[in-house]
């Protein structure tokens, strides 16, 4: 599922460069970008499915996508190949976006908004809860490496301009409250001899 969602975001950012250019901010209104005034006025609310898998340039998409791939890989044998799409990758995308477009109506301060960075910072969110669960290490992810990862991430969020922050916040805590709320491993039972 994680090598089926970089290929949907790959295909996705390579027609929008056809048709009219990733960085062009009219053109990825026009292929479904977050606008709070669209959605809440007009009743958009496609967009906020829609956005996750547009992204502002091949950098934008080569970040999120190697963040996902990298998360992914590890945590989609744990949770589940359809976990890490419907549970944390897609409905987390949701609730940031609602989240975004929450506070651009409070402040009034519009701004288009698009990628699945918020979708992998759910990934993220839900692999330090899942890392929590397994004792403080799943594969060769330890709970350390983990939050530091996190730490880095958004900082590097903070300190760039035209950085979606609430979406990555957002899609870290939606992240971690879904494996919280869904996640159970099972528990296996050693047998004495």
């Amino acid at each position: 599922m994680t090598i089926l969602l970089i290929l949907l975001n790959a295909l996705i950012f390579l027609i929008v460069e056809i048709t009219g250019g990733s960085e062009n901010g009219q053109h990825m209104l026009e292929c479904g970008a977050v606008y709070a005034p669209l959605i809440f006025e007009q009743g958009q609310w496609y967009r906020m499915f829609t956005s996750m898998f547009l992204h502002f340039g091949a950098p934008h998409l080569i970040n999120n996508m190697l963040v996902l791939f990298v998360l992914g890989q590890r945590l989609e044998p744990v949770v589940g190949k359809i976990k890490i799409y419907s549970d944390l990758y897609s409905w987390r995308s949701w609730r940031k976006s609602a989240l975004f477009c929450f506070f651009d109506m409070q402040t009034e301060k519009y701004t288009l908004s698009a990628g699945a960075s918020g979708a992998v910072f759910a990934v993220m969110g839900g692999m330090i809860y899942v890392i929590i669960r397994h004792r403080g290490k799943v594969s060769d992810l330890t709970i350390r490496q983990m939050l530091i990862m996190a730490a880095f991430s958004l900082y590097f969020g903070f300190a760039s301009e035209g950085v979606d922050n609430i979406a990555h916040i957002g899609g870290l805590l939606c992240g971690f409250l879904t494996a919280v709320i869904f996640y159970h491993p099972r528990k296996i039972w050693k047998t004495v001899p």
